[in-house]
């Protein structure tokens, strides 16, 4: 039975409930809430089958903790703690197992964050303060459903094949022709030129992340991200080249949850060697854009990464974009030889513009922003046109396929107490 939910009456819930396996768990939890001003009898032992169980006949907390050191199956039972759990609380998971996938799986089904046992306060006060500011924070508006998030991955062929200007040109464009709130991601973190080519000091944001993940959240983006215009930001990095970057990658998977609550198009400068060593960055990417040159080592990429995406990627629109086509003669392999040998259309073509790309670098600005008027970047702005028309396209269908279909795990939680996932924090795990 769901516990009954009364909109007009949520300042009656009880601020605080945690439902734990072990005695070592209360004693962390006691003087932390403790300090917040919270019962200490709201501390029960059981996890999350006393959690069920107890909230099937009472209501539910606004902030809720949860331990799954017990639990056989932690999605399953999280599941079923969304069918008794009202909506607008706040869920706090904590376990002993080390796993980013089970982390990226249980922030997606709807709750806050995953704690990593055994847990310390500054990991309890930080969580639960994220928590509290969710609570107060405004709910975000239901508009957004009628524009929904477009995200687009850029990867190049080869170095050098343009890939970067083609990135910040579209994220410009979107931004100002397309009047959409866009955000630059790019992920290259010792030789980014996604702040360059926009003339802007890239800040630290990106390496803070990558070092802390435990401070992304929607405060963080917003401080950490360097404006270009009212409606286009860009988050960069140009890291010491003697400092390896050592990640596991849920930094960059955090920055596109939040990134997806805040804008309204993310465009991702994705670096090939990034595409391999996480691939589960392009999970949730609607569009990815294949940018080359026609030659023959650009060819044989293309067919790689082709491939790649069309077996870990198959629900992402690919398009594929020639640069730096030079007119006439003097290329290295004809279209048609290359649209042979990659087995399927060139989608767009570039022209190749050495005035306009010395210009635009000259004056700090994106290549379309710099020939706004030029014949040369009107087929960049068909790439962006596109873009946005697929994005709404896969999200009108998805919509319909929700509607008609029948809920899944992810579906049922985000209903029941995800409904405040606008600005989730997550930690990063080790």
């Amino acid at each position: 039975m769901n516990a009954p939910w009364k909109p007009g009456q949520a300042g009656l819930k009880d601020p605080f409930a945690a439902f734990v396996c072990d005695d070592t768990t209360v004693e962390a939890l006691r003087p932390i809430a403790t300090e917040l001003g919270w019962s200490v009898d709201k501390i029960n032992k059981g996890g999350l089958r006393n959690a069920v169980q107890t909230l099937s006949v009472s209501a539910s907390p606004q902030v809720l903790f949860v331990d799954l050191s017990e639990s056989g199956d932690p999605l399953a039972d999280i599941n079923g703690l969304a069918e008794v759990c009202e909506p607008g609380t706040v869920v706090i998971a904590a376990g002993q197992v080390n796993d980013v996938r089970l982390y990226r799986d249980l922030v997606a089904s709807g709750i806050q964050d995953y704690l990593l046992k055994p847990l310390g306060p500054d990991v309890l006060r930080d969580a639960f303060a994220h928590a509290q500011a969710m609570l107060n924070a405004p709910k975000q508006s239901e508009a957004s459903a009628d524009r929904p998030h477009c995200a687009a991955a850029v990867i190049g062929t080869r170095g050098g094949v343009g890939a970067s200007t083609i990135a910040t040109s579209l994220a410009w464009l979107l931004s100002d022709k397309e009047s959409r709130s866009t955000a630059l991601l790019d992920l290259d973190v010792h030789f980014g030129t996604g702040a360059l080519a926009l003339d802007l000091e890239p800040g630290r944001g990106l390496t803070d992340a990558i070092e802390n993940p435990s401070r992304i959240d929607g405060l963080f983006i917003e401080r950490a991200m360097v404006k270009a215009s009212e409606k286009l930001a860009v988050l960069s990095a140009e890291a010491p080249i003697a400092s390896p970057v050592q990640t596991d990658g849920v930094a960059f998977y955090q920055l596109q949850e939040e990134m997806r609550a805040a804008f309204e198009c993310t465009v991702m400068d994705l670096p090939r060697h990034m595409l391999v060593q996480h691939p589960a960055l392009m999970n949730d990417v609607g569009v990815a854009v294949v940018v080359t040159e026609l030659t023959l080592a650009a060819a044989r990429d293309s067919i790689r990464l082709l491939s790649w995406l069309k077996s870990n990627a198959p629900g992402t629109q690919v398009f594929v974009v020639a640069n730096r086509v030079h007119p006439g003669a003097g290329l290295e392999i004809t279209r048609k030889d290359f649209e042979g040998s990659i087995e399927r259309k060139i989608d767009y073509t570039l022209p190749f513009d050495q005035k306009l790309a010395a210009q635009a670098a000259k004056l700090g600005k994106p290549l379309a922003e710099a020939g706004k008027n030029s014949k040369t970047v009107a087929p960049l702005l068909d790439v962006a046109r596109a873009l946005v028309t697929t994005c709404d396209g896969v999200a009108e269908a998805a919509g319909d396929a929700k509607g008609k279909g029948k809920a899944g795990k992810g579906q049922s939680l985000i209903g029941k107490f995800g409904e405040l996932k606008g600005l989730m924090p997550k930690r990063a795990r080790k």
